[in-house]
């Protein structure tokens, strides 16, 4: 291949498809942020947040919910609320809270991690057979964990009927559950169901706030009064105790009310991975990847040609992504893509391949 060079007179804005971390809040999030009131909320008297708390439980159907700083905190909570050390958690390869959140399960909650194969997309023999029993030799298995929707399995959303049978499973063996739903938000409006829906019948469930909804900070984890209750005293051993926060939770309460525009970043992320099949078929060696309900993620590779390499490519073209592994590249839609960074992105690729 010939060594790419692109003239400063057709740089555009770069498109960042890394992740939809990468948003910055709009102008009107902003005006929420500057009229927020505030207080001491570890006092919990800040009453933004104390709002956004509110509504976080009743759209999920709780009777409680708990601001975080991050997701990780959330999930961690959640694994501290229903394991002892040296119990064992059940959840998909690939999830969060096993692969990127710095091995805290092991290290705050001294827990071990057993497995589901993605391709067994958590299925009652899948879970039965990673669970153990609490007999001399074992961990035993105290917690099930669902991520959803699933970032390691293209944005996965696992629907109403799926979950209802994983919970049914779950509640046969004794385990108590909590729902990772960092993208719960988009994995509702791809399946065309409440997140109240996705989410009954969970211990807890996360959920988050600065990634499809675009605010700078912040997550939520959902559950029974005494449960949140404990919750908050977790919060404060990790750190993450916050003072005037209500900053933060506008910003949140402002996303989590427009988030029906995330149809849009779902039909921009399908009109990327018709665009990259299209490529393909115009004799490219290229995969494509995308769940059914189609989410924001799209992952694809080029056969044959080094992951990184690709990202390299298609960075010197203002077009950014992640490369996972294996020549597989992640693209995730979100507030600032717009349907001309997808054609963009496409004549990048094109350029590239």
């Amino acid at each position: 291949m010939n060594a790419e060079k692109v003239s400063t007179a057709d740089r555009l804005d770069v498109v960042d498809l890394r992740s939809d971390t990468v948003t910055k809040p709009t102008l009107e999030m902003r005006a929420a942020m500057m009229a927020a009131e505030v207080g001491d909320d570890v006092y919990g008297e800040d009453p933004t947040v104390n709002e956004l708390e509110r509504e976080v439980a009743g759209i999920m159907g709780t009777e409680a919910a708990v601001f975080t700083p991050s997701g990780t905190m959330a999930n961690q909570i959640g694994v501290l609320l229903h394991t002892r050390p040296g119990d064992s958690v059940i959840c998909e390869e690939g999830s969060h809270v096993f692969i990127n959140e710095a091995g805290a399960a092991a290290a705050f909650a001294g827990v071990q991690f057993d497995l589901v194969p993605l391709a067994e997309r958590m299925s009652d023999a899948a879970i039965t057979a990673r669970y153990r029993g609490d007999e001399l030799h074992a961990a035993p298995s105290s917690l099930l964990i669902v991520e959803n929707t699933h970032n390691r399995a293209g944005g996965r959303v696992l629907s109403k009927r799926h979950i209802t049978r994983i919970l049914a499973t779950a509640r046969a063996l004794n385990l108590r559950t909590h729902c990772d739903g960092a993208r719960l938000w988009n994995a509702a409006i791809a399946a065309g169901e409440t997140e109240r829906d996705l989410t009954a019948g969970f211990d807890t469930v996360a959920v988050c706030f600065s990634k499809g909804l675009a605010a700078p900070v912040g997550s939520a984890i959902a559950g029974t009064a005494e449960a949140m209750n404990r919750a908050r005293k977790l919060r404060k051993r990790l750190g993450g105790g916050m003072r005037q926060a209500g900053v933060l939770a506008a910003a949140a309460i402002y996303g989590v009310r427009t988030r029906a525009r995330l149809a849009e970043d779902h039909r921009r992320a399908a009109a990327l991975a018709n665009g990259l099949r299209k490529l393909g078929a115009s004799g490219r060696a290229i995969s494509v990847e995308i769940p059914d309900p189609v989410t924001n993620m799209v992952y694809w590779r080029w056969g044959g040609v080094d992951g990184d390499a690709l990202v390299a490519r298609l960075a010197r073209r203002n077009v950014r992504m992640l490369h996972v592994g294996g020549g597989w590249l992640r693209a995730v839609t979100h507030l600032e893509v717009t349907d001309e960074a997808i054609d963009h992105t496409l004549a990048a690729v094109r350029a590239a391949t």
